[in-house]
């Protein structure tokens, strides 16, 4: 698979757990995320596997709003099958952070080894 068509498959799934055609509940996101997964929030804060699942298990209990633009796409293969992917993102139409994910490609689909979130601006 060439570079630019996982660029295109892997932007598809981002941001990671905003995109309901991805799945809502909390087995689509663990189907989602490699077992050791965790995460660097934009606050600094680290993130368990576990912790990201009751996270998401709450923000989708009940409808919210979710306003988000993605840009700035860029991809790298770092190992057979595993990919960084960076971008950035504006939510809610001011706070905008720059996002890394690591995906590996597996048997049974794109699962999330990593992600981290840095704020750039936050108006």
């Amino acid at each position: 698979m060439s570079i630019a068509q996982v660029l295109l498959e892997l932007s598809a799934r981002e941001p990671i757990f905003h995109r309901p055609e991805c799945g809502t509940t909390r087995v689509d996101f663990e189907r989602m995320m490699a077992a050791d997964f965790w995460e660097v929030g934009a606050s600094g804060t680290r993130y368990s596997h576990d912790e990201v699942l009751d996270i998401l298990e709450k923000r989708y209990s009940a409808p919210h709003e979710d306003v988000w633009e993605t840009s700035a796409f860029q991809c790298r293969q770092l190992a057979p099958d595993v990919y960084l992917l960076t971008y950035t993102l504006i939510q809610n139409h001011h706070r905008v952070t720059r996002r890394a994910t690591i995906w590996q490609r597996t048997a049974e689909g794109w699962k999330i080894a990593y992600h981290q979130g840095t704020i750039v601006q936050n108006e």
